[in-house]
């Protein structure tokens, strides 16, 4: 809930195009809702023996009910995706403004294609949610209010009936979808994450791999993964197809348990059968917008993880804050004097002496494994060397077998 009310949050500068879509997926349900209850309509004129006019009447708004739902749907869809994509923009800008904000310091050490796999992958999984979320949660809401209200107008009974189909179609099996998904989504995204490390990392390394003779074992490994990876998939969509299976369910239910009420009242004569097949159809004829929620309850586990991941990259706040609006500092060179570095009882580095001057290219060449790293990592030469190298001079790092 959380993660889901900071990315609605985001929805703000384009709240004009969603209350459209809001507006436009409303009175396409109520359009496709209606197709149903005007067929009740027709086929209880037919019993009354009504005239032909009033038939075709109710075949003429039962087309114009067709009509205007394909083209309602349209529109708030072309709605909806805009703003997605206007927002996926607006979240990739966000995002790489923080990862700018980050560097060097916080993003060292961090596994470069988890990193990809952010920028890419779970900010396009965002999309799930911008477009087939936040409208359809609302115009369920809306809908199923006016709905219960169309079959109370028969019998109080039959709208308490209506509520609680609702609520077990739209509240209850989502819940339960997602306890049966667990945290798979979590891990399938973390699982992509690693395995773009992997495969980055393997890329890079192609050179050391094939000298090595390391190609099959690293083959090997990237199958491991892969397989692990496409075992959690496996177990979300079978986690979704157990979800589809209880939400059709318990929407047969639904539509005999209010059968089954509005028949035993008829037999009490309370309504009449107008007030049995109206309300049936209705509720029949009404789930859609629920369904799209029920959906959600599986689907949603790995865009929330996606969006999880991606608000917690906009909130990490970077090892050292951003210096503006100071004077300039002049830069004669940098140096560092007598440096010296161990791992434990391992000496790496000994009385090293490093003189950057302003404007020059510095090399520094050695042997593979020489801790040119160690070298440019250590803390005194960083803040006096490395942070002002990349303005000023350039220092250059050669290896050689």
């Amino acid at each position: 809930m959380r993660v889901m009310l900071r990315l609605v949050g985001l929805v703000r500068p384009l709240a004009g195009f969603m209350a459209l879509a809001i507006f436009m997926g409303l009175l396409g349900h109520v359009c496709a809702a209606a197709i149903t209850v005007l067929g009740g309509y027709g086929a209880l004129a037919v019993l009354a023996g009504a005239a032909a006019g009033p038939l075709a009447g109710l075949v003429g708004a039962m087309a114009a009910c067709a009509v205007a739902r394909g083209l309602l749907r349209y529109g708030e869809q072309a709605c909806n995706h805009f703003i997605a994509f206007k927002l996926l923009a607006l979240v990739c800008d966000r995002v790489f403004r923080a990862l700018r904000r980050l560097a060097p310091a916080k993003l060292e050490g961090r596994d470069r294609g988890d990193l990809i796999s952010l920028i890419t992958s779970d900010i396009e999984l965002l999309e799930v949610f911008y477009a087939h979320t936040i409208s359809p949660a609302a115009i369920a809401l809306l809908f199923c209010a006016g709905a219960c209200a169309f079959i109370g107008s028969f019998h109080p009974l039959l709208a308490v009936v209506a509520v609680a189909s609702y609520l077990a179609v739209g509240v209850a099996c989502p819940l339960v979808a997602a306890r049966l998904a667990g945290d798979a989504g979590a891990r399938f995204r973390a699982g992509a994450g690693e395995l773009s490390s992997f495969v980055l990392e393997s890329l890079r390394g192609l050179d050391e791999v094939l000298q090595y003779g390391a190609g099959a074992d690293r083959l090997a490994q990237m199958d491991e993964r892969s397989r692990a990876l496409a075992s959690d998939e496996e177990r979300m969509k079978r986690a979704a197809g157990r979800a589809t299976a209880l939400t059709n369910t318990v929407i047969l239910a639904c539509d005999l348990a209010m059968l089954l009420v509005a028949a035993g009242l008829s037999a009490q004569g309370a309504v009449g059968f107008d007030g049995v097949l109206i309300p049936v159809l209705a509720l029949m004829g009404s789930f859609g917008p629920v369904v799209a929620l029920a959906n959600l309850g599986s689907t949603l586990q790995p865009t929330l993880a996606a969006g999880e991941r991606v608000l917690a990259i906009l909130d990490e706040e970077p090892a050292t804050p951003e210096v503006t609006g100071e004077k300039h500092v002049g830069f004669d060179g940098a140096a560092a004097s007598h440096a010296s570095f161990s791992y434990g009882d391992e000496r790496v580095l000994a009385d090293v002496s490093l003189e950057a001057p302003a404007g020059r290219i510095v090399g520094i060449t050695g042997r593979s494994g020489s801790v040119f790293s160690d070298l440019t990592s250590l803390d005194n030469v960083t803040r006096r060397f490395i942070l002002q190298k990349a303005r000023h001079c350039t220092l250059m790092c050669f290896d050689y077998l």
